[in-house]
């Protein structure tokens, strides 16, 4: 099984990603021979090292882009043939603007026209016959991985349905361990109760089991460890639920974890070297990003101003790292008077949104200001997301661990606003919790260009501020 940044990760996905790169680069040298199919001693002074190589990089990486972003490597699309090849099509249609785009401001970087056609039409239709013959080779040789469940309460049904829920990945549920004896030919979420923790070696031994998740409410006089270490010694893997649904779903299950997890469990590491790197980083993005930017905040001011009826910028009361509060800087995107009746949850579809308003949300352009609260050192490009003291006073008393994800900056963007929308009531904090939970165990520089690259994606997607 695959792990990036500590999620499970399909690897069929990364297998077609390195796939695709070959035959991308392969259809490019293919267009040069047919281009100069004629003139065979052309090729030599065409193809120029190491000018050919960035070219080509440059073709791949934007077609690799404009892949990612039209979902083509989320194994879980499911997408048919026909819908498969226009997200190909389409995926290829862009790439060719945003290249005809750099080659216009970068004459030198083009191959030439006719290898650029022909290399684009080829490389399309590599990718789809690529597409159908790893498909086929992935239904007959993937290795499936049998996985086996001790225990039979609530989180070992919630950990079933999230394996059953990750079908781009090769687990397979053989079935559950019982903690105490059990009726036979019980089943449990329509998968088999296999027997009891007394016989799980002998269980273990007579299926081809690769790993046994632990997922014991209560552990007392249940857990059966001398088994448990004579199945580990013989290669089978050992993990604990609250581990496993980490990896599955990208967020720190608080229903799952012990405080014990927190403390003896990896990640969470922290650095002065990445705080120095990421605060430098945050610096000369937000000072680009303010200044490039200039433009289209001026004309964002001019629409909010027209629209309604107050400022154009709002400013309110958040709480940033280690509790010190700030005012973040914002466009006005609601009626001035949206709180007349006192601080309320910002909800998807929200009816206090102005015309203008609902626009910058869908594309995040009411964010824009805050460039100016990560130059100031309030917040970070990404981290959870920053919250008004009402709140927190409210959700620290009710949510354990909520003051933990005040230990580093708020951000902009981050893997909670990435994964779901506005939070609108302590479920939904909670919910979001469980994800910066997992970006703190799991923070580096790689992660948040991850989280960056995924916030362009739902922003050109139009899928809105969350």
């Amino acid at each position: 099984m695959v792990r990036i940044f500590s999620q499970y990760v399909s690897p069929k996905s990364l297998l077609l990603m390195a796939m695709e790169s070959a035959l991308i680069v392969f259809s490019l040298f293919c267009a040069i021979r047919l281009r100069f199919w004629n003139s065979p001693e052309d090729i030599a002074s065409y193809v120029v090292y190491p000018d050919f190589l960035i070219q080509c990089a440059i073709i791949l990486v934007v077609l690799l882009s404009c892949f990612y972003y039209n979902g083509l490597y989320d194994a879980r699309g499911g997408f048919g043939t026909v819908e498969r090849a226009l997200r190909v099509e389409q995926s290829i249609g862009a790439a060719s603007l945003v290249l005809g785009l750099l080659y216009f401001l970068m004459p030198g970087l083009l191959l030439s026209r006719g290898v650029f056609v022909i290399g684009m039409l080829l490389a399309m239709v590599a990718v789809l016959l690529g597409r159908k013959a790893l498909d086929r080779a992935w239904q007959l040789t993937a290795p499936v991985q049998h996985v086996m469940i001790l225990g039979t309460g609530n989180l070992a049904t919630t950990l079933a349905r999230e394996i059953n829920l990750r079908n781009d990945l090769t687990m397979r549920l053989a079935g559950f361990v019982s903690p105490s004896p059990v009726p036979p030919e019980e089943f449990l979420a329509g998968v088999p109760v296999l027997g009891s923790a007394a016989e799980l070696e002998a269980i273990a031994r007579s299926r081809p089991v690769s790993r046994i998740i632990v997922a014991l409410e209560d552990r007392r006089g249940a857990l059966p460890i001398r088994e448990l270490v004579s199945l580990r010694v013989r290669g089978i893997q050992i993990e604990e639920a609250a581990s496993t649904l980490s990896a599955l779903t990208g967020r720190v299950s608080l229903g799952a974890v012990r405080p014990s997890w927190f403390v003896f469990s990896d990640g969470f590491h922290r650095s002065q070297w990445n705080e120095f790197l990421k605060r430098l980083l945050d610096l000369l993005a937000a000072t680009a990003g303010l200044l490039l930017s200039l433009p289209v905040m001026a004309l964002v001011a001019l629409a909010v101003r027209l629209d309604s009826k107050g400022p154009v910028f709002y400013r309110q009361t958040r709480v940033g790292r280690m509790g010190k509060t700030f005012e973040v800087l914002k466009f006005r995107s609601m009626r001035q008077d949206a709180e007349r009746l006192g601080a309320q949850w910002a909800a998807e579809n929200d009816p206090r949104v102005t015309r203008v308003g609902r626009f910058l949300r869908k594309y995040r352009l009411d964010e824009l200001p805050q460039f100016w609260n990560v130059i100031r050192g309030d917040m970070s490009f990404v981290g959870p997301r920053p919250e008004r003291p009402c709140f927190v006073d409210e959700l620290r008393r009710i949510i354990p661990y909520y003051d933990e994800r005040h230990t580093v900056r708020p951000g902009i963007t981050g893997w909670a606003q990435v994964q779901l929308h506005y939070g609108a009531s302590v479920e939904d904090a909670l919910a979001k919790l469980e994800y910066d939970l997992f970006y703190l165990k799991n923070m580096s520089m790689l992660f948040d260009l991850a989280i960056i690259f995924q916030t362009v994606r739902i922003v050109i997607g139009a899928r809105g501020s969350r």
